[in-house]
């Protein structure tokens, strides 16, 4: 997304009363436009690919490819770099939420959320962010970090990672966001900003909740540790 340049949406969902009503809500939004739908995985990612969207409202549940494999394949595809997905689930506690999130969802929304959370979330995850429903972030993540496999070795390295971006990635993984980092730390919203970036960068995470998944795969937290 460039510019004034409408946000271009994906709905990827097997039911097509939820996709229309989704694509009904993105077309009637300001500053939104909806591109297409999808009423499986595979479909999913070949019309990502085609259409180039900003967001792709990916359900968990759909046949032939399910949405954590098409959120995998998006996210593993250079030419669509792009591309965010956030996923879209029922309960607040689905058990394929972690997964999505390590296969590369830039979050999660529940389907039944108000309509104007939904518009919000996808402009946030437009705009290169992170988004985990406010009501479950902390709990969710912490409940999945502990179902972790045990003595499983951490996919990433934190070698490199100064004190203080361990600080701020600790942070980020409890949820905070930039402005209440900033707060916490008592630094500026830029200087938050520019400790995200280097963590972005040398952890090669597509986004914050890649950080959060490397956070807790690498012991930074959960497990009762404390950053």
């Amino acid at each position: 997304m460039t510019g004034d340049a409408p946000v271009r949406v994906l709905v990827a969902d097997d039911q097509a009363m939820v996709r229309g009503s989704f694509r009904l809500l993105v077309s009637h939004a300001p500053g939104m436009t909806a591109v297409g739908e999808a009423a499986t995985g595979a479909e999913a990612v070949e019309l990502a690919r085609r259409e180039l969207p900003d967001v792709v409202l990916m359900d968990v549940r759909m046949p032939v490819l399910d949405g954590i494999e098409a959120t995998r394949r998006i996210s593993a595809d250079p030419a669509l770099a792009g591309v965010r997905v956030l996923m879209l689930t029922t309960f607040d506690l689905d058990e394929y939420v972690y997964a999505a999130l390590r296969a590369g969802a830039a979050g999660f929304l529940l389907k039944d959320s108000p309509p104007t959370d939904v518009l919000a979330a996808v402009g946030v995850v437009a705009a290169g962010q992170a988004l985990l429903a406010p009501s479950v972030t902390r709990r969710l993540i912490a409940e999945f970090a502990r179902r972790a496999e045990p003595g499983r070795p951490p996919a990433r390295s934190l070698e490199g990672v100064t004190d203080r971006e361990l600080e701020v990635l600790g942070l980020v993984a409890r949820g905070l966001s930039n402005t209440e980092i900033a707060e916490h730390l008592r630094v500026s919203l830029a200087t938050v900003k520019t400790h995200i970036g280097h963590l972005l960068a040398k952890l090669h995470a597509r986004d914050r909740a890649q950080l959060v998944i490397v956070a807790y795969e690498t012991g930074l937290v959960g497990d009762g540790r404390r950053t």
